[in-house]
Protein backbone atom coordinates (compact mmCIF):
# COMPACT_ATOMS: atom_id res chain seq x y z
CA UNK A 1 0.00 0.00 0.00
CA UNK A 2 1.33 3.29 -1.20
CA UNK A 3 2.51 5.77 2.01
CA UNK A 4 0.10 8.61 2.34
CA UNK A 5 1.14 12.54 1.81
CA UNK A 6 0.75 12.95 5.69
CA UNK A 7 3.03 9.74 6.69
CA UNK A 8 5.85 10.90 3.87
CA UNK A 9 5.54 14.57 5.97
CA UNK A 10 5.75 12.85 9.38
CA UNK A 11 9.05 11.13 7.85
CA UNK A 12 10.15 14.04 6.63
CA UNK A 13 9.95 15.98 9.71
CA UNK A 14 11.64 12.87 11.71
CA UNK A 15 14.60 12.65 9.27
CA UNK A 16 15.37 16.60 9.89
CA UNK A 17 16.30 16.00 13.35
CA UNK A 18 19.01 13.65 12.78
CA UNK A 19 21.43 15.87 11.06
CA UNK A 20 20.59 18.13 14.16
CA UNK A 21 22.17 15.14 16.42
CA UNK A 22 25.05 15.13 14.45
CA UNK A 23 25.94 19.05 13.91
CA UNK A 24 25.71 19.66 17.70
CA UNK A 25 28.52 16.49 18.32
CA UNK A 26 30.63 18.27 15.60
CA UNK A 27 30.85 21.66 16.71
CA UNK A 28 30.19 21.30 20.31
CA UNK A 29 33.38 23.28 20.62
CA UNK A 30 32.60 26.34 18.30
CA UNK A 31 36.04 26.45 16.66
CA UNK A 32 37.49 25.02 13.10
CA UNK A 33 38.16 21.50 13.33
CA UNK A 34 41.69 20.02 12.25
CA UNK A 35 42.15 17.34 9.84
CA UNK A 36 39.58 14.79 11.39
CA UNK A 37 41.14 11.45 12.46
CA UNK A 38 39.46 7.80 12.29
CA UNK A 39 36.47 7.77 14.82
CA UNK A 40 37.44 6.20 18.22
CA UNK A 41 35.33 6.01 21.59
CA UNK A 42 36.37 9.10 23.59
CA UNK A 43 39.06 9.25 26.53
CA UNK A 44 36.33 9.56 28.91
CA UNK A 45 34.85 5.65 27.97
CA UNK A 46 35.71 3.87 31.29
CA UNK A 47 33.93 6.83 33.19
CA UNK A 48 30.63 6.59 32.08
CA UNK A 49 27.59 5.26 33.33
CA UNK A 50 25.16 4.93 30.74
CA UNK A 51 21.62 6.09 31.56
CA UNK A 52 19.14 4.28 28.84
CA UNK A 53 15.55 5.58 27.69
CA UNK A 54 13.51 3.78 25.76
CA UNK A 55 11.00 4.25 22.80
CA UNK A 56 9.76 8.01 22.96
CA UNK A 57 11.06 8.32 26.56
CA UNK A 58 12.64 12.49 27.26
CA UNK A 59 14.78 12.74 30.17
CA UNK A 60 14.14 14.87 33.03
CA UNK A 61 14.09 18.73 31.86
CA UNK A 62 16.48 19.54 34.68
CA UNK A 63 18.72 17.06 33.14
CA UNK A 64 21.80 15.42 34.90
CA UNK A 65 24.56 16.22 37.50
CA UNK A 66 27.02 13.45 35.85
CA UNK A 67 29.91 14.67 33.80
CA UNK A 68 30.55 12.77 31.77
CA UNK A 69 26.97 12.58 30.87
CA UNK A 70 26.39 9.35 28.73
CA UNK A 71 23.35 8.02 27.73
CA UNK A 72 21.62 5.54 25.49
CA UNK A 73 18.57 6.14 23.37
CA UNK A 74 16.38 3.93 21.62
CA UNK A 75 15.07 5.50 18.62
CA UNK A 76 13.78 2.28 16.95
CA UNK A 77 10.05 3.02 16.95
CA UNK A 78 10.28 5.97 14.20
CA UNK A 79 6.85 4.75 12.81
CA UNK A 80 3.99 6.66 11.52
CA UNK A 81 0.69 4.45 12.05
CA UNK A 82 1.26 3.97 15.82
CA UNK A 83 2.33 7.68 16.85
CA UNK A 84 5.82 6.61 17.46
CA UNK A 85 7.46 9.26 15.37
CA UNK A 86 5.64 11.98 16.73
CA UNK A 87 6.94 10.70 20.29
CA UNK A 88 10.17 10.45 19.36
CA UNK A 89 9.61 14.08 17.78
CA UNK A 90 8.31 15.31 20.97
CA UNK A 91 11.36 13.75 23.33
CA UNK A 92 14.13 15.25 20.88
CA UNK A 93 14.24 18.64 23.13
CA UNK A 94 14.77 17.48 26.11
CA UNK A 95 17.40 15.40 24.64
CA UNK A 96 19.07 18.34 23.00
CA UNK A 97 18.45 19.88 26.64
CA UNK A 98 20.38 17.56 28.76
CA UNK A 99 23.62 17.36 26.11
CA UNK A 100 24.29 20.93 26.28
CA UNK A 101 25.11 20.92 30.09
CA UNK A 102 27.88 18.59 30.81
CA UNK A 103 31.54 19.24 29.60
CA UNK A 104 32.00 15.79 28.59
CA UNK A 105 28.85 14.37 26.61
CA UNK A 106 28.41 10.79 24.99
CA UNK A 107 25.19 9.33 22.96
CA UNK A 108 24.38 5.91 21.21
CA UNK A 109 21.15 5.72 19.01
CA UNK A 110 19.95 3.06 17.96
CA UNK A 111 17.97 3.94 14.94
CA UNK A 112 14.75 2.68 12.84
CA UNK A 113 12.62 4.36 10.50
CA UNK A 114 9.55 2.66 9.11
CA UNK A 115 6.21 4.23 7.60
CA UNK A 116 3.84 1.27 9.43
CA UNK A 117 4.20 -1.52 11.98
CA UNK A 118 3.89 -4.37 9.67
CA UNK A 119 6.47 -3.03 7.04
CA UNK A 120 9.92 -3.65 7.42
CA UNK A 121 12.12 -0.85 8.30
CA UNK A 122 13.13 2.05 5.66
CA UNK A 123 16.19 2.48 7.21
CA UNK A 124 17.99 1.18 9.97
CA UNK A 125 21.31 2.06 11.92
CA UNK A 126 23.73 3.18 14.92
CA UNK A 127 25.21 6.34 15.98
CA UNK A 128 28.00 7.15 18.40
CA UNK A 129 28.30 11.09 19.04
CA UNK A 130 30.66 12.25 21.79
CA UNK A 131 32.26 15.52 22.42
CA UNK A 132 34.56 16.72 24.93
CA UNK A 133 34.61 20.73 25.31
CA UNK A 134 37.14 21.45 27.62
CA UNK A 135 40.04 19.20 25.47
CA UNK A 136 38.25 20.95 22.30
CA UNK A 137 37.48 17.13 20.76
CA UNK A 138 34.71 15.01 19.94
CA UNK A 139 33.49 12.27 17.55
CA UNK A 140 31.00 10.97 15.27
CA UNK A 141 29.98 7.36 13.88
CA UNK A 142 26.91 6.40 12.27
CA UNK A 143 27.42 2.05 11.80
CA UNK A 144 25.82 -1.07 11.20
CA UNK A 145 23.37 0.45 8.34
CA UNK A 146 20.52 -1.94 6.96
CA UNK A 147 17.80 -1.23 4.13
CA UNK A 148 14.63 -3.33 4.18
CA UNK A 149 16.24 -5.63 6.11
CA UNK A 150 19.45 -6.24 4.72
CA UNK A 151 23.18 -4.97 5.60
CA UNK A 152 23.96 -1.97 3.45
CA UNK A 153 26.61 0.15 3.04
CA UNK A 154 27.04 4.23 3.81
CA UNK A 155 25.99 5.62 0.43
CA UNK A 156 23.04 3.10 0.02
CA UNK A 157 21.33 4.25 3.15
CA UNK A 158 22.04 7.76 2.54
CA UNK A 159 19.99 7.30 -0.93
CA UNK A 160 17.40 5.80 0.93
CA UNK A 161 16.40 9.33 2.78
CA UNK A 162 17.90 11.79 0.30
CA UNK A 163 14.36 11.99 -1.06
CA UNK A 164 12.46 13.17 2.39
CA UNK A 165 16.27 14.73 3.98
CA UNK A 166 18.99 15.75 1.89
CA UNK A 167 20.75 17.08 4.92
CA UNK A 168 20.36 13.60 7.04
CA UNK A 169 21.82 11.68 3.73
CA UNK A 170 25.05 14.03 3.74
CA UNK A 171 25.83 13.02 7.35
CA UNK A 172 25.37 9.31 6.58
CA UNK A 173 27.94 9.95 3.68
CA UNK A 174 30.17 11.47 5.44
CA UNK A 175 29.94 9.96 9.10
CA UNK A 176 28.85 6.50 8.06
CA UNK A 177 30.63 2.91 8.62
CA UNK A 178 28.16 0.07 7.27
CA UNK A 179 28.21 -3.48 6.52
CA UNK A 180 30.44 -2.99 3.37
CA UNK A 181 32.79 -0.97 4.54
CA UNK A 182 31.86 2.41 2.82
CA UNK A 183 32.41 5.95 4.76
CA UNK A 184 33.63 5.66 8.36
CA UNK A 185 33.29 7.55 11.39
CA UNK A 186 35.04 10.51 12.56
CA UNK A 187 37.13 12.11 15.77
CA UNK A 188 38.03 15.73 15.57
CA UNK A 189 40.23 17.95 16.95
CA UNK A 190 38.11 21.26 17.32
CA UNK A 191 40.84 23.64 19.23
CA UNK A 192 40.84 25.38 21.88
CA UNK A 193 38.57 24.05 24.66
CA UNK A 194 36.56 25.65 27.30
CA UNK A 195 38.65 26.91 30.20
CA UNK A 196 35.35 26.27 32.43
CA UNK A 197 35.61 22.59 32.11
CA UNK A 198 37.96 20.49 34.46
CA UNK A 199 38.79 18.45 31.57
CA UNK A 200 40.66 21.56 29.97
Amino acid sequence: MPASKSSVAMLRRTLILVPAVVLAAATAALAMPEQPAPYSPPPFAKHCHFRHFGEGVAPPATGYPDDPLCVVYAKRDITVDNGGAARFVAAEPARFAIATKPCRYWQVDHWSVQLDRGFTAIVRWDGSYWWDRGRGIGGVLMSNFRIAGQPAGADQAAAAVATVSPTAAAYIRAYGRGAHGAGGGSTFILGGGDPTCPSR
